[in-house]
Formats: C-alpha cells, sequence, structure tokens
C-alpha cells in the first residue's frame, strides 16, 4: 500500500526534484474553472512536484550569446518531454493500487478560460447546469502553494526552498488519499525586495497594484500583471511608434526588436511555446540573485550568477522598411513558411 512518504519517493526517483501533497478540501472556494474536483469529483489529494531549470540554461542569456537553450531544456523539454514521462510513471503507480490518477502536466491548452481567467466566448459548453466548461484549467502554482511545495512570490511565480524561482510544476490529482503536508506560509522565501519589478523588461509588474486572495486560510497577495504587456515583451519585441512599421514578430507590423533582444525577427518556436527572449529578466533572473544573496536557497553554487556587466542592445540603426531576412527563412514562423509546410 502507498502512502505518502513512499509516493514522495517514488515522484523524486522518476525525476522530479521536489514534491508535496494537498488535501482537496483545501480548493474550498475556488473558481470553477480552476477546481479540479470538477475533473475529479471523488479526488482525495494534489500531489505538486517540481522540475528544476537549470541554473546553467540561464547562462547563455545573462551572457547575451546562447538564447535557445534556456526555451528548448527549461521550457519546452521539461514541459513536453521529462514532465509528462514523471506525472504518467507515478501516475502509473497509483492506479496500480486501484485509485485513479490525472497525469497533469504543464499542457491545458484547450482551456475554456484566458490569460486573465474570463471564458473564451463561443468556445465550449457546460454539458450541465453546476459544472465547469471544457476544458478546467488548475492553476498550476496556486495548486503547488495548496500542496505546501513554496509560496507564491510578488511576482506571482512559485518560489520554492530548493530553487527560488527556477522551476516548472505539474500536479496530479488522484482519489487515494494521502497525508497532506502543511502550507508554507507568505513571506517565508519572499521579502518583497522588488528586484522583479525592477529588472522586468516590459515594465508589467506593478508594484502598487496588487491582487489579493485568501488561499488555505492565508491572505496572499502578488503584483497584478499586465499579462498582455508580459506577453509581448516576453518574445522580445517593443511596439513601434504609431506611422511606422515594424516586422519583428511573423504576421504583425507593429513589433520592432528590443533593447534585450540580439535577433532582428523572433526565432521560431521551441516545443511549441518555447520563446522566451527576455530571458526572464525580472522574474526569474533578478529574483533568482536576491534569493541567493540572502541564503534562502538550497541549491547552491560556487560562484555567484551575475558576473559581468549587464548588456543592452543598441538598436538605433533600426530601418523598418527593410526586411532583415528573406520570408521563407526557416529560422522564422511567418505564415508563408508554415502553408508551405502544411500544403
Amino acid at each position: 500500500m502507498l502512502d505518502a512518504q513512499r509516493v514522495k519517493e517514488l515522484a523524486l526517483s522518476m525525476g522530479a526534484d521536489a514534491v508535496s501533497i494537498g488535501s482537496i478540501d483545501r480548493w474550498e472556494g475556488a473558481p470553477i474553472q480552476m477546481d479540479p474536483r470538477q475533473i475529479m469529483p471523488e479526488a482525495k489529494s494534489v500531489i505538486a512536484m517540481a522540475f528544476r531549470v537549470m541554473r546553467g540554461s540561464l547562462r547563455g542569456v545573462e551572457e547575451g550569446t546562447f538564447f535557445s537553450n534556456y526555451s528548448s531544456m527549461g521550457y519546452g523539454g521539461i514541459t513536453y518531454l521529462y514532465m509528462p514521462m514523471t506525472v504518467i510513471n507515478l501516475a502509473k503507480a497509483i492506479e496500480d493500487e486501484g485509485y485513479e490518477a490525472i497525469p497533469y502536466g504543464h499542457q491545458s491548452d484547450w482551456r475554456a478560460i484566458d490569460g486573465v481567467g474570463k471564458l473564451r466566448k463561443n468556445y465550449s459548453k457546460a454539458v450541465e447546469p453546476g459544472r465547469a466548461n471544457p476544458d478546467v484549467m488548475v492553476q498550476l502554482r496556486i495548486a503547488s502553494y495548496l500542496a505546501g511545495l513554496g509560496e507564491i512570490g510578488f511576482s506571482k511565480m512559485l518560489l520554492t526552498p530548493q530553487f527560488g524561482p527556477r522551476q516548472r510544476v505539474g500536479i496530479m490529482i488522484t482519489e487515494m488519499e494521502l497525508e497532506p503536508d502543511p502550507i508554507m506560509a507568505p513571506g517565508t522565501l519572499c521579502n518583497r525586495c522588488m528586484a522583479c519589478v525592477r529588472a522586468c523588461p516590459a515594465g508589467a509588474l506593478s508594484e502598487t497594484e496588487t491582487v489579493k486572495v485568501k488561499l488555505g486560510g492565508y491572505d496572499v497577495e502578488w503584483t497584478d500583471i499586465d499579462v498582455k504587456l508580459c506577453d509581448e515583451t516576453f518574445t522580445g519585441g517593443v511596439r513601434v511608434p504609431k506611422g511606422e512599421k515594424g516586422y519583428y514578430k511573423p504576421g504583425s507590423d507593429q513589433f520592432k526588436p528590443a533593447w534585450f533582444s540580439p535577433f532582428y525577427k523572433k526565432p521560431r518556436n521551441l516545443y511549441n511555446t518555447g520563446q522566451a527572449i527576455c530571458g526572464s529578466r525580472g522574474c526569474t533572473r533578478a529574483c533568482m540573485i536576491s534569493m541567493e544573496a540572502r541564503g534562502v536557497i538550497g541549491n547552491k553554487f560556487h560562484q555567484p550568477f551575475r558576473r559581468r556587466k549587464t548588456w543592452s542592445i543598441d538598436w538605433s540603426d533600426y530601418d523598418p522598411s527593410k526586411e532583415a531576412r528573406p520570408i521563407g527563412d526557416p529560422l522564422y514562423t511567418h505564415a508563408e513558411t508554415e502553408k508551405k509546410e502544411t500544403d
């Protein structure tokens, strides 16, 4: 018979870097479109697992010389390759005990809500009154917090005592009742130093406007993120002045390369979602540097992360009237290229 300790041992042996368990009652009052009980009404436990992003995967972005590794190994490789193997194999072990288990990695691409939690218009309908519209999306950072894996920092990033902001998370919803871990009190790891706010290249993190919610009996607060601005800047683009046309993003003439992007045009996505040209400059790198300086991250290194002066790109010679490369160049996901690939 599996117990909580054995489940954790299995998760770690299968590839998770940290694991914690929350009882399903902690989701009482959750929005219906984010409630795991809408997926599994008889659920008893939610298992949260952290998969570390290698500090070394951030090195090339920090140096300004190698950007693809973070988006491939730190985003896509974990999300689409490594994490699924772990959660699937752990689910097998639980189902072998006669309890259903849902291996929930980082994919919820069919979700019925948009980036700010609103239902998409004309997308899906509830199968009957009282049920959520398909697909439900469990908020993974909040789930990890409710399972006791870490705390939600001011940037809304999950912070763990092992890696700070440097991980991606997956969960498992199961009918097996397991002993839960305590929830981490807010302020255990995040001291609101505002390093994330100052370093965010988009200015998408507000220092004064916040979101306040009650989670697991605690008052939790994080910055009110400008999701649209974050999404635009994440890929390395900045809007051009009115009346000017840019060529940075495929299918749009509204963007030019930002000071933190060395690319004339945004390269194609890696593993579908990997396109972090900003290299998580504020929410991950600045936060990690601050937490490491305070000595609150368990995964320690012999050398500090930031060892040289930070760089920026001079785009004063940017010419929006010229294409940097031909439309059909395979390095870019232009509509014309995609059409040829699907014909």
